[in-house]
């Protein structure tokens, strides 16, 4: 009797043991379904910087191990129209099209086809013409376009106050090549931080030589088409997505300084510089790409073969070291990597992507430890207050930095 009692108090404990972790699981993984603690925060000061900057729309998603947590919208996708933006919407990604371009890079590295450290000469001999006054221009490698700092200028065309009859973007190689002999370095290349559009349509050219094909092209067969991101494309929009185009606003000062709202072409063309800020899609379509930059399969090895067979992930955390720092002052807990931003948050490095063009603003951060990321976009610029905006977008990044952080 007493060894009966025994057996049934040994199997109740064990069976109250087996609840009590099945119920410890269970907790875990609702909380990672769960969104980050600091979303409410975090949408409530998106929503403010929309309010306080005159942006017409905007929308957000947070995700974890490519699955989407939570979305908020701010605003209107149209002002022709009432309604929030559509979770369908095709936005244009700016530069974070830049990133498209370095795993592009890498892949070609990865298939022996080329080192980060060949010169950038080898396969733009152009860029010849650049007067470098710190050296050889030979010195100048592909590693140092990737991070931003090789010493190139920052805007592609000489101009910027967006009179009538400037030109959006350049629309022929021959219009670059033409103003290369009236261009230097800005600084040693190598030596620091410094934005370069310009160097992205330099990365795309060797692409181009090396693959055999348009860059547009290439990145739909070895990037978009095996991550499944079918609605993704770069010019003007398909007959099938064109009613789904998001509309973009700028604000602008009258003659009086009353900011007024003004739409954007919807279509709009850029040129040359598609490699550096050419990417449309959905926000569907951005969080595909969080979902392979995170390296989400979800035990499935059939997609982690497919991830992989994009870019290893052992090349994206490569990527993900820093190279140069952000700051004057050298540390690296700020810095840029190949082609992606990078913020040290304790023993966590948070990866990430910005854009601006045409009247949109993006991001994109992630952690690669925990797998959470948020994307984000806005449908408006305002050029009425331009360091206040600046200002608000700065800090309204940052806290996207740390919404995924630990």
């Amino acid at each position: 009797m007493l060894r009966a009692l025994r057996v049934a108090g040994v199997l109740a404990g064990a069976i109250a043991l087996s609840g009590a972790r099945g119920a410890a699981a269970q907790s875990r993984k609702a909380a990672l379904l769960r969104p980050p603690a600091r979303w409410a925060a975090f949408t409530s000061a998106f929503d403010g910087y929309a309010q306080a900057d005159g942006v017409v729309g905007g929308s957000v998603e947070v995700l974890r191990a490519g699955r989407v947590l939570a979305r908020h919208a701010y605003g209107r996708g149209d002002l022709r129209a009432a309604g929030a933006p559509a979770d369908d919407a095709v936005y244009h990604w700016a530069s974070i099209t830049k990133t498209l371009t370095a795993i592009a890079v890498l892949q070609l590295r990865d298939r022996g086809r080329l080192t980060l450290d060949d010169p950038i000469v080898r396969y733009v001999p152009e860029l010849r013409q650049v007067h470098d006054g710190f050296g050889p221009i030979d010195d100048v490698t592909l590693r140092m376009l990737l991070s931003h700092s090789a010493g190139f200028q920052n805007p592609t065309w000489p101009y910027g106050e967006s009179r009538p009859w400037e030109p959006f973007e350049p629309t022929r190689w021959d219009q670059l090549v033409a103003m290369m002999p009236y261009q230097e370095l800005g600084f040693r290349p190598g030596s620091r931080f410094g934005y370069s559009n310009p160097a992205f349509i330099y990365l795309a050219r060797v692409i181009e030589a090396l693959s055999g094909d348009p860059w547009a092209v290439y990145v739909q067969k070895n990037i978009w088409t095996p991550l499944g991101m079918t609605e993704s494309f770069v010019g003007r929009s398909p007959y099938h997505l064109a009613g789904r185009r998001a509309r973009s606003y700028t604000v602008r000062a009258d003659s009086g300084g009353a900011p007024r709202t003004e739409a954007n072409p919807p279509e709009f063309d850029p040129g040359i510089t598609i490699p550096n800020g050419g990417w449309n899609a959905p926000v569907a379509d951005l969080v595909k790409y969080l979902a392979f930059l995170t390296h989400a399969d979800h035990g499935d090895s059939a997609l982690a073969a497919r991830y992989d067979g994009v870019l290893r992930h052992a090349t994206l955390e490569e990527m993900w070291r820093p190279v140069v720092p952000l700051g004057a002052a050298g540390g690296l807990d700020e810095a840029f990597g190949l082609s992606f931003y990078l913020y040290r948050r304790g023993d966590r490095t948070i990866v990430g992507h910005t854009g601006e063009q045409s009247g949109f603003r993006t991001f994109f951060f992630l952690d690669p430890a925990s797998t959470t990321a948020v994307v984000g976009v806005l449908n408006t610029t305002n050029e009425a207050r331009p360091g206040a905006s600046a200002a608000g977008w700065d800090a309204l990044t940052r806290g996207a930095v740390e919404l995924v952080a630990p």
